[in-house]
């Protein structure tokens, strides 16, 4: 990758005209996407209305290919140890005040079923890269699949883990994982050792590289992402487009997913309160828009680390999946391990007036000393949910592309032409319909289920048979159904 030539072509990429711009939008609006020319010159619009039109073109691009659906997940840490010195984090491994922690096989069930007793059915499984970090991670995924809930299972784990090399990628695509993320944090190689002196993160070229020896090893789906505020941002942008490009050039499939975290606070990371290139909620929702209309079809991802008011604007935007109710800790989630029966069931019955927050809990057991970064958006998964269903989007927790073999190239195959409208929407309300029927309230199960059937016009005749169909057994008692 050539970052200065990307870092040039953006600084010198004059603001284009009204009628310019309008030519872009036009072509973005097609959802094939846009060339590296062409995003850069979206990354210099700075006239008000032409960011405003930008951003509309980019909710109709968001709609046409996702509809109104956002999926949903929970990150689960399993360890805070790391070896590496990133300024920016507070695993660093200069920060000796945080009290380190790996999980127990126990701690990983009670994490687990806290997780499935809010309704969450996706993980995002990640650790600290530390001596036998893999082989850690390798052990607790069929333990976190094997974990049950009254009844209930985690149905997808998607991982976020240190760079591997391509046997052990082959090891890893056995477990039945969904996505592989890895940030590369900055592509910018003259800063990349700034902020990551020491451990085995300082090597760039073979954090860089990651990917393609992911996809070697039998990955479908992989994810990539930039830390925002590490380096200039239309630079990043082009430099992830670039990154995309070169997927689907080699492998013949790009990134699965992109992900837009913005440095924010992190204990003992004094990087992290004095952001070296920091991005404005103006920016960062112009980015997010550049991104959606240059890669049509890759989801992005929006953590916890913002607030809720932003993360419910760029829903709008581009972004289609989204963390609730994280905790960022190695056991931050805490349940009612060690309750009787009666109590336990009590605290995770939606329907009982004394109902505990699960994730209020979680933050009054977290004194945030062992937080990988703190958190912008403190809402449990149903308040999130809520909110979504009040906004008209779809809480998602559908993982039938995965276990259907809709992965990889096959996805991107049915995508594009728009065949996966036929599977998506009508699986992302079965699986929300199902969250209604056994963790909703009756305020949310009403609204819930009022959004459910506004929405059955928009589907196709095929997706409305099967989203029929669905609905008919998750209301005779069925679980996990999806086509």
């Amino acid at each position: 990758m050539d970052y200065p030539a990307l870092q040039f072509l953006v600084e010198s990429s004059p603001e284009p005209s009204p009628d310019e711009l309008e030519t872009i939008l036009q072509t973005a609006l097609d959802c094939r996407g846009l060339d590296l020319n062409q995003a850069a010159s979206l990354l210099q619009v700075r006239d008000g209305r032409g960011i405003e039109r930008l951003l509309q073109v980019a909710g109709e691009v968001k709609q046409a290919i996702y509809g109104p659906r956002m999926v949903l997940f929970a990150p689960l840490y399993t360890s805070n140890h790391c070896s590496n010195a990133c300024s920016y984090c507070g695993f660093r491994s200069d920060n000796t005040a945080m009290p380190r922690h790996r999980l127990s096989d126990q701690e990983v069930d009670d994490q687990v079923r806290c997780l499935l007793a809010q309704g969450h059915k996706r993980l995002l499984v990640l650790n600290g890269e530390a001596r036998g970090s893999f082989e850690e991670i390798l052990h607790v995924l069929p333990r976190i699949y094997a974990v049950r809930w009254e009844g209930q299972g985690i149905r997808r784990i998607n991982v976020e883990i240190a760079p591997l090399e391509v046997e052990q990628f082959r090891l890893l695509s056995t477990q039945g994982i969904g996505t592989y993320t890895c940030f590369q944090e900055t592509y910018d190689s003259s800063l990349y050792g700034l902020y990551h002196p020491r451990g085995p993160k300082a090597d760039f070229a073979y954090r860089l590289d990651v990917m393609d020896r992911a996809m070697e090893g039998g990955i479908h789906d992989v994810g990539i992402g930039a830390l925002f505020g590490l380096a200039e941002y239309r630079a990043e942008v082009l430099a992830l487009l670039e990154h995309a490009r070169h997927l689907e050039q080699v492998w013949g499939c790009g990134p699965h997913t992109i992900s837009v975290p913005r440095l924010g606070p992190a204990p003992g990371a004094p990087l992290s309160r004095a952001v070296p290139h920091s991005v404005s909620d103006d920016q960062f929702k112009h980015l997010v828009a550049v991104l959606r209309l240059a890669l049509p079809y890759t989801g992005i991802i929006l953590s916890t680390r913002e607030s809720s008011t932003l993360r419910s604007e760029l829903f709008r935007y581009g972004v289609s999946q989204v963390s609730a109710g994280s905790n960022t800790a190695p056991g931050g989630y805490q349940n009612a391990v060690g309750q009787g029966e009666e109590e336990s069931r009590m605290q995770f019955d939606p329907n009982h007036s004394e109902r505990k927050d699960l994730m209020g809990t979680a933050r009054q057991h977290d004194d945030g000393s062992q937080m990988q970064f703190a958190l912008g958006d403190h809402r449990s998964l149903e308040q999130v949910i809520g909110d979504m269903v009040d906004q008209g989007f779809v809480p998602s927790f559908c993982t039938g592309c995965y276990r259907r073999g809709r992965v990889g190239q096959d996805f991107m195959d049915l995508a594009k032409p728009g065949l996966i409208r036929d599977y998506c929407l009508p699986n992302g309300l079965t699986s929300f319909a199902e969250y209604l029927e056994d963790f909703a309230g009756p305020s949310l199960r009403d609204r819930g289920y009022q959004l459910i059937r506004s929405l059955e016009t928009q589907i196709t005749p095929r997706g409305a048979e099967n989203l029929r169909r669905n609905l008919a057994e998750i209301t005779r008692g069925e679980r996990d159904v999806y086509v």
